[in-house]
């Protein structure tokens, strides 16, 4: 697209375009986590119903999907959903309270095997009904994104059984045994696989990828353990032609790997030096982030300057403006605005 007529794109077009590292008018914009507990609107929505009603529900999903997009001018929705969500289709049972709890955990081999094997119809319906939703009030103005935890970040609910600091049993059991770890993560990834195809045919136009345990892991550990089911996930869903971000936070001695994969861009959280980053994968990979999401809860004035120091470090063409993790439920909502003004107000053509 050239910079006379990417002056006039939607934000659909914005984001692909920088994504694709191709010049654009401005860098596009949206925020992880911007669908949740910052909004007035959406708490007003957890007063009537459980996360769980939210997320598995298409209807109460999607509208909580379009909520930010009717209050901010952001260039893309990111599906309201878990990264537990299609883990139901494996047989198991997932309770929130408030994160991920399993009625039983997954750390045997018989374990294992009980897992269904479904077909790609089963897994989250009620997600692929809330992206077909959100896809056609979009009007192809927003870009649409889906999104899916990795595989190791999965089993580290599955077979910790909930969230805690460092998944101890998950690390325990892959220095006891690694081949029924790698077992684990080849029945995931095909569910990943499977579950990330769906999305595109319900009409993602991206997904990232959440990686978000990647850093519990030492760099021999990971690239043993974690790289080939990763890029097995690459090459499986290449052939969509749809962008994949990779997402990993808190794992600075795992960027380098994470960006030698290839996936169309990039996404860190906010300990790295994005412009770093840049001059170190060169100028054809999509970056994303990463403001300190804590910036926000200071407020707008600290927010605004984040955001133009950001602008002013990291080139323009092919950065998607986001933070480096969720948005906190602390966040005003004049901080999302000053952000929004802020990236709106750079012109990069």
């Amino acid at each position: 697209m050239s910079a006379t007529t990417s002056v006039v794109a939607s934000g659909r077009e914005l984001f692909l375009d920088a994504i694709a590292c191709q010049p654009t008018a401005r860098r596009p914009l949206w925020v992880m986590r911007q669908a949740g507990r910052y909004l007035p609107e959406y708490r007003a929505l957890r007063e009537r119903h459980t996360f769980e009603e939210l997320s598995g529900n298409a209807e109460l999903a999607a509208q909580v999907t379009l909520q930010p997009l009717a209050r901010f001018p952001l260039d893309a929705a990111i599906i309201f959903a878990d990264l537990m969500s299609p883990v139901a289709a494996l047989g198991l049972e997932v309770k929130f309270a408030p994160g991920p709890v399993l009625s039983r955990p997954v750390r045997t081999a018989a374990d294992i095997a009980a897992l269904r094997t479904p077909s790609r119809d089963e897994i989250a319906p009620s997600v692929m009904s809330a992206l077909r939703m959100v896809k056609k009030e979009l009007r192809g103005q927003r870009a649409l994104l889906g999104f899916a935890g990795a595989p190791w970040s999965i089993a580290a609910y599955l077979v910790q059984g909930r969230g805690s600091p460092g998944f101890p049993a998950l690390r325990a059991l892959a220095a006891a045994d690694p081949a029924l770890v790698n077992l684990l993560l080849t029945k995931l990834t095909d569910l990943i696989i499977d579950y990330v195809h769906a999305q595109f045919e319900a009409g993602a136009d991206a997904v990232q990828l959440f990686d978000t345990w990647a850093g519990l892991l030492s760099r021999d550990s990971w690239t043993r353990l974690v790289r080939p089911h990763i890029a097995r996930f690459l090459e499986e869903t290449r052939g969509a032609g749809r962008p994949r971000i990779l997402f990993l936070q808190d794992a600075s001695h795992l960027v380098p790997a994470y960006a030698e994969l290839p996936s169309e861009a990039l996404a860190v959280d906010w300990r790295e030096d994005l412009a770093a980053l840049r001059r170190a994968v060169g100028p054809d990979k999509g970056l994303q982030g990463n403001l300190d999401p804590a910036i926000l809860v200071a407020g707008p004035g600290p927010t605004r300057d984040a955001a133009r120091a950001l602008l002013a470090a990291v080139p323009a063409r092919g950065h998607i403006v986001n933070l480096g993790h969720g948005i906190t439920p602390e966040a005003p909502i004049e901080s999302v605005q000053a952000l929004v003004d802020a990236v709106h107000a750079e012109h990069t053509s």
